[in-house]
């Protein structure tokens, strides 16, 4: 019997070591894939309400309070580096950031070049164009010049539907280029346009609902191929967020709306 109890123990003790030898692994593999220990950098705008914004020179919105939530599940340090769009991805590929949390697309071109967390909210395009505009959908813009930010998913859509393409540099720059009539409208995203709209005056302009000719997109956290390991944490980091509530919460209190589905 007391040969048995020893292979027993024995077998326990080799088993809670793989366990812990597993954890320390993925823990390890974690730390190697990022920037700065005990941090995890953040790459965004802060110049697109409300998911990252700045308020009497505070850094604030959706999606800094999320990574904020996340750093912390995963016992990580968060710090933003606020960059502009058309250097964000490029930023990412030189490791400027770990990940990306910027209202990103989960796209099958991005897919080849770049992991994906989970999704944590849907966004729904909407098209602006001055109140007198005879464009109503978006087979209407064939030939007509839209704002968009290079390599956005509304340039893609603009392109999509034949429109052509003038570079924005954030979202108010673009309502800017329409009422200057340097352009006719633009696409943009419809959570956008109600939190400008609450704060800003929209006169002049119109914003339509264009959900019946494009899809509503899932935006997710963008990572570097090699960086699974931090992929799969912030995962199980956002998997928590939802359960907890915490998720809805920042959807219900930036867009007035839960949107994370």
């Amino acid at each position: 019997m007391k040969i048995f109890k020893k292979i027993a123990l024995m077998t326990a003790a080799l088993a809670l070591g793989t366990v812990i030898g597993t954890t320390i692994s993925h823990a390890d593999s974690v730390k190697s894939e990022l920037k700065t220990p005990d941090t995890l950098t953040i790459g965004l705008e802060g110049t697109y309400a409300p998911f990252s914004y700045r308020k009497d020179g505070k850094l604030q919105g959706f999606e800094v309070e999320l990574g904020k939530a996340v750093a912390k599940k995963m016992g990580l340090k968060a710090k933003f580096v606020p960059t502009k769009w058309d250097s964000l991805i490029a930023g990412l590929g030189a490791k400027k950031f770990d990940v990306v949390m910027n209202n990103i697309a989960q796209t099958p071109e991005r897919e080849k070049k770049y992991l994906f967390s989970d999704p944590y909210i849907s966004s729904h395009f909407v098209m602006i164009v001055k109140e007198n505009s005879s464009l109503k959908t978006l087979k209407s813009i064939k030939g007509h010049k839209f704002a968009a930010g290079v390599g956005t998913n509304n340039a893609t859509l603009v392109k999509k539907y034949g429109g052509i393409t003038v570079d924005d540099s954030d979202f108010a720059s673009g309502l800017d280029m329409i009422k200057q009539g340097r352009v006719e409208g633009m696409i943009n995203s419809r959570e956008a346009w109600y939190v400008y709209a609450k704060k800003h005056s929209t006169k002049g302009l119109k914003m339509i609902d264009v959900s019946s000719e494009a899809k509503p997109v899932k935006i997710a956290a963008m990572f570097n191929k090699n960086s699974s390991a931090l992929q799969k944490q912030y995962n199980q980091a956002l998997q928590e967020l939802q359960k907890d509530g915490t998720l809805q919460k920042l959807s219900q209190k930036y867009f007035g709306a839960d949107i994370t589905k």
